[in-house]
């Protein structure tokens, strides 16, 4: 969604705007909030600095749309602006004085990258919602193709098709599904 998109729908449905933002990123703002709070904080916490992050991010709708701003990126910037509040604030109850940013404390070193991971999880789903587009059989044909790594002839036998049939379909399926990835914005 992007901030011109925003404020349209703002002004034509505002509890239907919020919700949309809301389901939308909710689980991006999660994994910076417990990226930030899992070494302090609980899962009340956590919950605490995603509710936040969305009322502030309500709050802040009338600044959108002056310039060409991007959505995602104002709400990853509040979302990790409120998790390091909330750091601080648990750390000071228990009696802490580690800063999240103190050189002396680096973070934890990780072979995974929560927010890319969560990236990749969203351009997955976004993925598989296109391929269930597609209808049948060609999302079958998809599926079992490229998850289960089937054979064009196995396919055909699954499905009661000939081989020939099957990848002509499977052509087809994949120009269309390459189309509907490039209007939501995903490019391969």
């Amino acid at each position: 969604m992007t901030d011109w998109e925003l404020k349209k729908q703002m002004k034509d449905s505002p509890h239907e705007c919020m919700k949309a933002i809301f389901d939308e990123y909710c689980n991006y703002v999660y994994v910076i909030a417990a990226a930030r709070l899992r070494t302090c904080g609980r899962n009340e916490d956590i919950e605490e600095c995603v509710s936040d992050v969305f009322a502030e991010v309500f709050r802040k709708t009338d600044s959108l749309g002056e310039g060409q701003g991007d959505l995602k990126g104002f709400i990853g910037v509040i979302a990790k602006r409120k998790a390091i509040d909330m750091f601080r604030r648990l750390s000071k109850k228990a009696d802490t004085t580690v800063s999240s940013d103190d050189e002396d404390f680096p973070e934890l070193p990780s072979s995974e990258n929560i927010i890319e991971s969560s990236e990749v999880s969203e351009r997955n789903h976004i993925l598989l919602d296109k391929i269930k587009e597609l209808g049948e059989p060609d999302t079958t044909i998809i599926i079992k193709q490229y998850y289960y790594n089937m054979t064009v002839a196995e396919i055909g036998k699954a499905i009661s098709m000939t081989a020939a049939a099957v990848q002509k379909r499977s052509v087809r399926a994949r120009e269309k599904l390459k189309k509907m990835l490039c209007e939501v914005g995903i490019n391969y």
